[in-house]
């Protein structure tokens, strides 16, 4: 779930970052009164969950409480890589002498919270990797007692902040932004660019915070905050419908019961020469309901040609996975071939229900991957 800059900023100024002054204004009108508040030059910002606003014209600075209104108007509406801009940030505008970046992030391959720092902020860190990887300094923080302030602070050091008193106050953010990070279960969270002001202080200008879904239940007062505009549709129905689904590059719709599972079946396809269109996992115990749902989601992707469904019965019933296969394709507005591969509880009555339908049986994994890539690839 990703966060607006205005909610990311909120969030880490209660941990002790230093952010910018201002509010969110839907309208012209709001905005001006914002930068009246505000009483100097503002930035006015549009909130869309894409990257590249200021190319778009999606940031506007402003020197009065006119001018503001003026970029509020420009700025409301307008379409930034398929996106309405519906709210703007109004945010008072700040002089600075240098551009930092600063995340957090969870890194697979060491199973640890790792810290990103670069002196070169401003531009998207995928940019400084391309051009100037050892800009980049990361640090891991130990699993147990977090993050601690002295290696912050080396990591301030690595970055160019030699003074100590910058030093100890970047510590007290890359601190407070690691917090943020574990505290909301954040996959991502960052200050991009982290300024250093005139006087010598630091300031966020720019936050971004991408949360866990699988974490939202532990935070409901964030959960309010989902903005599903941006978002594909399959995935919001696949929300909707408690199903997990991620939509890849192939053309072999996967239907499995456990992400584990999931990830064999998808291995199995590109073993035989096959690409998944989808990772989708109904979860134990789904109902034909669900499985139903699963079908019309993976059917709303035209590259899938074949649907493999690979269900292994534990909790998950078979004769329930047929019967809302059997429903699904009453209603789908589009047919295609379908594998199907029913295993464990119930097997006899679900390979009893499937027998009149329309469908390719296969006994095995190994089985139904191969009479499903021969299909795609007809």
């Amino acid at each position: 779930m990703k966060l607006h800059e205005y909610q990311a900023r909120d969030i880490v100024a209660r941990y002790g970052i230093p952010v910018t002054g201002g509010g969110v204004a839907a309208t012209a009108e709001e905005v001006q009164k914002v930068a009246e508040q505000i009483g100097g030059p503002v930035a006015v910002k549009a909130q869309v969950h894409v990257g590249g606003r200021g190319k778009a014209g999606g940031i506007k600075l402003a020197n009065t409480p006119a001018e503001a209104f003026d970029a509020g108007k420009a700025i409301l509406g307008m379409d930034i890589k398929g996106l309405t801009v519906e709210k703007v940030l109004v945010a008072e505008a700040i002089t600075f002498e240098k551009e930092i970046y600063l995340g957090v992030i969870l890194d697979r391959a060491t199973k640890r919270v790792v810290l990103i720092a670069s002196s070169e902020g401003g531009v998207e860190i995928e940019e400084v990797a391309k051009t100037n990887p050892d800009a980049i300094i990361k640090l891991a923080a130990d699993p147990l007692l977090g993050l601690q302030p002295y290696q912050a602070q080396e990591l301030a050091y690595s970055i160019g902040l030699t003074d100590a008193k910058q030093a100890r106050q970047f510590s007290s953010i890359a601190t407070g932004l690691y917090r943020a990070f574990v505290e909301n279960d954040a996959e991502l969270a960052e200050i991009n660019p982290l300024v250093v002001l005139p006087n010598g202080q630091l300031q966020a200008l720019d936050s971004k915070i991408v949360l866990d879904d699988s974490g939202l239940f532990r935070h409901t007062e964030v959960a309010g905050m989902r903005d599903i505009a941006g978002e594909p549709e399959s995935e919001i129905k696949a929300r909707e419908n408690g199903l997990t689904f991620i939509k890849l590059d192939g053309n072999i719709g996967c239907m499995v019961n456990g992400a584990g599972l999931a990830m064999a079946t998808m291995d199995v396809v590109n073993l035989f020469g096959g690409e998944p269109a989808n990772f989708l996992d109904i979860g134990g115990g789904a109902n034909a309901q669900k499985v139903a749902a699963a079908l019309d989601i993976i059917l709303d992707d035209p590259n899938v040609k074949v649907v493999m469904v690979n269900i292994f019965g534990g909790i998950t019933r078979c004769d329930e996975v047929a019967k809302g296969i059997v429903e699904a394709q009453k209603i789908i507005k589009r047919q295609v071939p379908m594998v199907v591969r029913l295993v464990g509880t119930n097997e006899e009555e679900g390979q009893r229900i499937l027998a009149d339908a329309s469908l390719t049986p296969a006994s095995t994994l190994a089985d139904a991957a191969q009479k499903a890539v021969d299909i795609a690839k007809q």
